[in-house]
């Protein structure tokens, strides 16, 4: 499965950005894939804290493999040493274990988040060890495709952001006047700006000092 948008959605941002329009134009549809199971996302989301996106995805396969299937149930009966063969830190797997075994007891239903908006769904989910904002919103926008999310602590989206508009840095300002003008639609923005962070389009550079050479894409620290 792939983050749903279509015309609406770029029509919109290519209306109110004529920059990200070019980058729209450039690469074309993006087929971002989406986890919609909740527990197996937040996995993926803890997996991917304060590494690269191509170390995240080898080790999420790798995960997949090792320890299917990727339920509450079948991850709180694997001991957490176990967990960490996948490539992860001992931290993460106590989080992955701590995780499912909140799921598992009920004081974490994952279903009832649908019902809460985006602020809820963070505030929520903050309060479990090893899940921060950074990857309440990775939930947020790879499984529960909420359509208006865009990360402050995401280092790529920064990136993308110092690319499109050549700022050296962004500052909070800045942020809240590009999430501003991107809303409703700001998650199918930030498709484009880890695309452009990740190389997709020709010609852009990283203004901010020293940043040029770096292959990151879509992680940061969280917890």
């Amino acid at each position: 499965m792939f983050f749903e948008y279509g015309e609406q959605e770029t029509a919109y941002l290519k209306k109110k950005d004529q920059a990200l329009a070019g980058v729209i134009d450039e690469v074309g549809h993006i087929h971002r894939e989406v986890i919609p199971d909740l527990f197996a996302a937040l996995i993926h989301a803890i997996i991917g804290q304060q590494i690269s996106t191509k170390a995240h995805t080898t080790v999420w396969q790798r995960a997949q493999t090792m320890f299917a299937p990727i339920t509450p149930e079948h991850i709180v009966s694997l001991p957490v040493d176990r967990l960490q063969t996948c490539g992860i830190s001992m931290r993460k797997a106590v989080y992955i274990h701590e995780m499912a075994a909140t799921v598992l007891n009920g004081s974490l239903d994952l279903d009832e988040l649908h019902a809460l908006d985006d602020d809820a769904v963070c505030k929520r989910l903050c309060t479990i060890r090893g899940i921060g904002v950074w990857t309440a919103e990775m939930l947020m926008t790879f499984s529960m495709q909420r359509p208006d999310i865009l990360s402050w602590g995401d280092l790529a989206i920064q990136r993308g952001l110092r690319m499109l508009y050549r700022h050296r840095a962004i500052t909070p300002a800045l942020f809240t006047k590009y999430r501003r003008r991107y809303s409703p639609y700001s998650t199918v923005a930030s498709l484009y700006l880890w695309a452009l962070a990740g190389g997709a389009c020709s010609g852009y550079t990283d203004p901010a000092p020293g940043k040029n050479a770096l292959k990151k894409t879509g992680s940061t620290p969280d917890r």
